[in-house]
């Protein structure tokens, strides 16, 4: 018997991967939703990249309700997203139209399924970005699309959101996270300032657990210094 159903939007990814691995070491049965399976995962659901929001919204509802045979997910943690560079100046419908897609429709649909699929009491866990609490001109596309996130978690946070009773939603805004595609292009950086990655997944699982959990609607900062990582509240 697993302890429980987590659903990770985004599981391919190096922060997904790393969240399946540590729920299914501690026993959790996990639905993994992305561009490609992880086969870690108990249940797969892939995404079409060239579906429309409606559509990709339909086919995750439709595959997560079979998936659960009427039963309900402790957790919905959505680790979907990417990043991209760039001003005013160029290709800024270009980038910002890719940040939406990565970021806000993956956290809306994640949103749909908390609302539908979500144990009262459970856990949506979202990911926004530090830098996006304010401007950030070097990225513009990347801020818009974070600090829809964020909004997105607040509005989920109050009465008649849809999500189910007593649930905690919140959102954690990394600065840096330790992944090898991180290492790659930035080999130079003080690696003992990014957050690792199973701090964040065991971050998660204590959770969705019920464990040291923030106020409902909390934007979490993970703010790491010397590789020790603080959780810091955004105002």
């Amino acid at each position: 018997m697993s302890n429980g159903k987590v659903l990770i939007y985004g599981g391919r990814g190096a922060l997904g991967a790393a969240c399946v691995q540590h729920f299914k070491n501690n026993n959790w049965w996990i639905s993994c939703i992305d561009l490609a399976e992880n086969e870690a995962a108990d249940v797969n659901i892939v995404v079409n990249r060239d579906d429309d929001w409606i559509a990709q919204e339909k086919n995750v509802l439709s595959k997560v309700e079979s998936s659960l045979n009427g039963d309900k997910l402790d957790a919905v943690i959505c680790v979907a997203g990417g990043w991209a560079g760039g001003n005013a100046s160029k290709d800024l419908a270009k980038n910002a139209d890719l940040m939406w897609k990565q970021s806000v429709w993956s956290s809306a649909i994640s949103a749909t399924v908390g609302a539908n699929y979500l144990k009262s009491g459970g856990l949506l866990a979202l990911t926004g970005a530090n830098p996006a609490l304010s401007g950030t001109p070097g990225m513009i596309g990347y801020g818009m699309a974070k600090a829809a996130v964020h909004q997105l978690t607040k509005s989920l946070a109050g009465k008649d959101s849809g999500l189910p009773d007593n649930s905690l939603v919140v959102s954690i805004l990394p600065v840096t996270l330790d992944t090898p595609m991180n290492r790659k292009w930035m080999p130079t950086a003080d690696f003992g300032t990014w957050t690792p990655l199973e701090f964040v997944a065991d971050l998660f699982l204590k959770w969705t657990k019920g464990e040291s959990r923030p106020t409902n609607g909390s934007l979490v900062r993970l703010i790491t210094k010397e590789s020790k990582t603080e959780l810091v509240m955004a105002d």
